[in-house]
């Protein structure tokens, strides 16, 4: 819930284009205030115009006044030709100048012209064709690197490993073959790279590497956020929900494989999360973005998967979504009773069964005997001489 922001800024590299000339575009992975991950492409000229917008619309904060007030970070004007190293020496700087924006305050940080600035265009979503001669040449910023991005955000790509063959159907897709290892840039469909190729894969055919768990998986909010369903869903399996298009639902659960949990009155079950829109946003520009990309499928309906772990993903039953949803929706409809935390995540019944436990009986302190006989003979000294 709330106004739109934009978590964290990521510099991941930067690509080396040749249509219509060559010139170089910084890779950003923009991470927003719903846990939405996006790759947005921009050239320096490009961020430093936005650089300048807001000096011209914070002068105050520019030092324009007072040097001294300064808080907009500086940035560098761009060379008159930028080749190859150039661009390779601006990853630091402008890592440390998105992590300087973020810091700022919330009059700038989250202001319009730099929200829309970081939002994905059309441009963001075309992968090179294959009738170009020449493709972009991708150069990621290295993992052993000690900059200050290390240390002030998580822009290292997560590596995964395929569990089935997956056959690409359409041209901005990237086909893998079982036991392939790729590095994931953005999350939903999956937008992944190897030192070859890159494109949209499901999430439901790759699994982490150390463990058969996401780890960025949040916990389940059984109070809810706002969405509406921007394209129709027809149920496929049992624990999925039919929703036409322009329902209003609530998100109980957002899960990085692209399926959510909603809540839909009182019942609940998995829903795409790429046809779901926050309440009150552009319903028209999130329709456009998916307008040729499908739900992705479910791991349950992956044939011949072969993973690497023993044990299979923890994953809670859609019983467990919907009896802790309605014992919520309870709690909320009888006001001035106890807070519904306990009652609304599976930790509040873990809690509940702790406390039923029969606590071990507390044994008898031993007699001032028993304890003279059992002690060392050092303590038993001490003890008569002190007598």
């Amino acid at each position: 819930m709330g106004d739109t922001f934009i978590r964290h800024i990521a510099l991941l590299g930067f690509e080396k284009r040749f249509v219509p000339s060559q010139h170089y575009v910084y890779m950003f992975l923009v991470k927003w205030q719903d846990l939405s991950e996006k790759v947005v492409y921009r050239k320096f000229t490009e961020i430093y115009e936005l650089h300048k917008l807001l000096k011209e619309m914070f002068p105050i904060e520019a030092g324009d006044i007072n040097p001294q007030n300064r808080i907009i970070p500086h940035l560098p004007a761009p060379r008159w030709f930028d080749g190859q190293r150039a661009a390779e020496s601006r990853q630091g700087t402008l890592t440390e100048y998105c992590n300087a924006l973020m810091s700022l305050p919330v009059k700038i940080s989250r202001c319009p012209h730099l929200l829309d600035f970081f939002k994905v265009r059309p441009d963001d979503l075309k992968l090179p064709t294959d009738s170009q001669t020449k493709k972009p040449e991708t150069y990621l910023v290295p993992k052993d690197n000690n900059s200050v991005s290390d240390i002030t955000g998580p822009i290292i790509l997560q590596t995964y490993r395929a569990i089935a063959d997956f056959e690409k159907t359409s041209g901005s897709q990237m086909a893998l073959a079982t036991g392939d290892v790729v590095d994931v840039v953005e999350k939903s469909w999956w937008f992944c790279q190897t030192k070859t190729k890159r494109g949209w894969v499901p999430a439901s055919y790759l699994e982490p590497l150390d463990s058969p768990d996401e780890s960025e998986d949040p916990e389940p909010n059984y109070e809810g956020e706002p969405y509406v369903t921007i394209k129709a869903y027809t149920a496929e399996m049992e624990d999925e929900v039919s929703l036409q298009e322009g329902e209003a639902i609530e998100v109980i659960h957002k899960l990085l494989d692209g399926w959510w949990v909603i809540r839909k009155d009182d019942i609940t079950g998995y829903f795409p999360s790429m046809y779901l829109q926050k309440s009150g946003q552009d319903v028209a520009h999130a329709q456009r973005q998916i307008k040729s990309r499908g739900a992705p499928p479910r791991r349950s309906s992956i044939r011949n998967a072969h993973s690497i772990h023993q044990r299979s993903r923890k994953r809670l039953s859609q019983d467990t979504y919907r009896r802790n949803s309605v014992r919520y929706l309870q709690q909320r409809r009888r006001p001035g009773r106890p807070g519904p935390q306990s009652a609304a995540s599976p930790l509040g019944e873990q809690r509940e069964s702790e406390r039923a436990k029969p606590q071990p009986a507390v044994p008898p302190r031993p007699s001032a005997d028993l304890i003279l006989h059992r002690c060392s003979e050092s303590t038993k000294r001490k003890l008569a001489s002190e007598v």
